[in-house]
């Protein structure tokens, strides 16, 4: 999943914690890059609990768990996966370059016949 922000695609880190962060919008999982996290306003569009205010939201099987007060609610708009929501993840480029790389692995090669 790349930054909701910029569009960057992390990289497994070379040891201890990702720095990028995770967070909800618009009711999807969404990760911010380290690159965004320097702007002032990287939180003012994520949702925040409704308990404790805090901003790290975690989106699971339907539901919304925060990891500062530990709080779980049900989620509001089940996720999907169309190109036509706001703050989408979809990218067509990155589609496309799965797909072809889907179809050479699974196309039986033209030596093996």
């Amino acid at each position: 999943m790349p930054c909701y922000r910029c569009g960057a695609r992390p990289v497994d880190p070379d040891r201890g914690p990702s720095p990028w962060k995770r967070g909800v919008r618009e009711d999807a999982q969404v990760l911010v890059c380290p690159d965004c996290q320097r702007e002032p306003d990287w939180q003012d569009h994520l949702a925040s609990c409704p308990h404790c205010r805090s901003t790290a939201l975690v989106r699971r099987l339907g539901e919304i768990h925060c990891r500062g007060c530990d709080r779980t609610v049900t989620a509001v708009v089940p996720p999907r996966a169309d190109a036509a929501r706001p703050g989408r993840s979809y990218d067509p480029v990155f589609a496309d370059e799965v797909a072809r790389a889907l179809d050479r692995v699974l196309r039986p090669s033209e030596t093996s016949q």
